[in-house]
């Protein structure tokens, strides 16, 4: 079977622009290194002078079942149901109700999970949508499975870019508590950096099982035996905090200019030390997703 192509990837990126017709997006340069690229910042979206929450939350968790499924994997599942007796209605609402019940996790799981996963189904829809690069391995099933301990990155994704093969790591840092910007941008680079230089372990781990479908798990068996030409290793992470700063709610335009400056402010007043490109190389591929969330913890229970 031949390698997927960029026509073949494309076909595969999930539709996500209801979810971000609800997200405001800002994607610029920023005081933060590598200060070379753009990097984004992102909040919930507002429609005149109202944040549109109960909108974001709806597209997002409709969004579960592509985090947790493939086209192709969803496809078997409802035929499998339909061959059981279920209309197909039935069964759309079956496969979503299973997707739902993955991504809460087992009985033990806390709110802390959920926060985490919020900001992993985050990172999936914002690799999708603004790298254009579709899932190599889909963490959620590792995560469910009881069979496999889950460690490693928060996405592993693939793309290319002008015919080049592209791997992207991401990670998910979500701190619902006051002030913790700047512990939760600190976190996500030491992250990052620990799953660059353990990914490839993880991908020999799950080589072959189900969590990579056929043509996903050619591409991660010739990366692994370095006949993938050309490739690179980009990485994101995106930082999904409990934004303090009151916002002036006056019009919509001003309220997102308040949102801009305040992403600019986070960027600018991180210890640039910490970012230490001569050491750490890969930091210079690096993508960062500043995401503020006022009252977070609610929105996340």
């Amino acid at each position: 079977m031949a390698i997927l192509n960029e026509n073949d990837i494309q076909k595969r990126l999930i539709e996500n622009t209801a979810l971000f017709n609800n997200i405001y997006v800002i994607n610029q340069t920023f005081d933060i290194l590598p200060d070379s690229k753009a990097h984004y910042g992102a909040s919930i979206n507002f429609q005149d002078i109202q944040e549109l929450r109960s909108e974001f939350l709806t597209e997002l968790y409709c969004s579960i079942i592509n985090w947790v499924y493939s086209s192709e994997k969803y496809a078997e599942l409802k035929k499998l149901y339909v061959e059981a007796g279920r209309s197909e209605e039935a069964a759309c609402v079956a496969i979503h109700e299973k997707a739902r019940n993955k991504f809460r996790g087992s009985k033990d799981s806390n709110n802390l999970l959920i926060q985490g996963q919020l900001g992993e189904l985050l990172l999936f829809h914002f690799i999708q949508k603004c790298m254009q690069a579709v899932p190599l391995l889909r963490k959620m099933k590792i995560t469910t499975s009881r069979e496999h301990e889950r460690f490693g990155a928060d996405a592993i994704h693939f793309k290319f870019d002008n015919g080049k093969p592209i791997i992207i790591l991401g990670e998910a840092k979500t701190y619902t508590s006051d002030y913790k910007f700047n512990t939760a941008f600190n976190d996500a680079i030491n992250s990052i950096l620990t799953t660059y230089s353990e990914h490839k372990d993880e991908l020999h781990l799950y080589l072959h099982e189900d969590f990579l479908d056929m043509e996903m798990n050619e591409v991660a068996e010739k990366y692994l035996n370095n006949t993938l030409e050309n490739v690179e290793v980009h990485l994101v992470s995106i930082v999904v905090y409990n934004e303090t700063q009151a916002l002036n709610v006056t019009s919509e335009s001003d309220i997102k200019e308040q949102i801009k400056k305040i992403i600019e402010e986070r960027y600018a007043n991180f210890d640039k030390n910490k970012i230490d490109l001569k050491t750490n190389a890969i930091l210079n591929r690096i993508t960062y997703i500043v995401f503020p969330i006022w009252k977070l913890d609610e929105l996340a229970s």
